[in-house]
């Protein structure tokens, strides 16, 4: 399993990812109950999947299982908070080694060339009603495109089980595969829905 634990218009980034940690379903003010400060994945509660559309016949949903998110957050304004997600493409699981070997090659991630996905917060924004926006640099295959990510934070607290801070929450949006260099195949749509959810664990100073 991946120490991450496991984009309408453009793909991944992490999704991520991952800015997704610094907003909420709950209200700012849920974000108190945890201190500010450094968090990471709980590596057996994260998961970045994304979805697409084949032929108009299915709509297959991909994983990555390798990734990592760091999370540095202010819980007193979570819009200075930031985020950064790294994930191996390689990791992906697509349930088959053919469909496996098409996207790790030339065409889709380049693997080869590209061993890493990157997503970098440059900046976040309350959306009401607790939620937020948060907005960064996604790379993919080399390039890099603008990508936001809709967030709700679902938990802040004391983990019931470690006594430790942690954060709960879900982050999702859309991107263009063909933004990344990854056009010219008809039978899949260009659309990329991502959704993350993630458990988030306060790091020791």
């Amino acid at each position: 399993m991946n120490s991450f634990g496991k984009i309408s218009s453009s793909f991944v980034s992490s999704t991520i990812l991952a800015a997704a940690l610094v907003s909420g379903g709950a209200s700012a003010a849920d974000l108190g109950d945890v201190p500010s400060g450094a968090y990471k994945l709980d590596p057996t509660h994260a998961y970045i999947n994304f979805q697409y559309n084949h032929l108009g016949l299915s709509n297959p949903t991909l994983s990555f299982d390798d990734f990592t998110v760091d999370l540095n957050l202010d819980n007193a304004d979570p819009t200075q908070s930031s985020i950064n997600v790294t994930i191996d493409p390689n990791s992906i699981v697509s349930g088959s080694e053919i469909w496996k070997d098409h996207l790790v090659g030339e065409k889709w991630f380049d693997t080869a060339n590209n061993p890493e996905i990157t997503f970098q917060s440059t900046s976040i924004e309350g959306a009401g009603d607790g939620a937020y926006k948060a907005t960064g640099d996604l790379t993919i295959k080399g390039i890099t495109k603008p990508v936001d990510l809709n967030i709700s934070i679902n938990g802040a607290m004391n983990h019931p089980m470690s006594g430790e801070p942690v954060i709960g929450l879900d982050a999702s949006g859309t991107v263009l595969r063909s933004d990344f260099g990854m056009g010219g195949i008809p039978p899949v749509s260009d659309e990329i829905a991502l959704t993350i959810s993630v458990e988030m664990n306060k790091v020791a100073e």
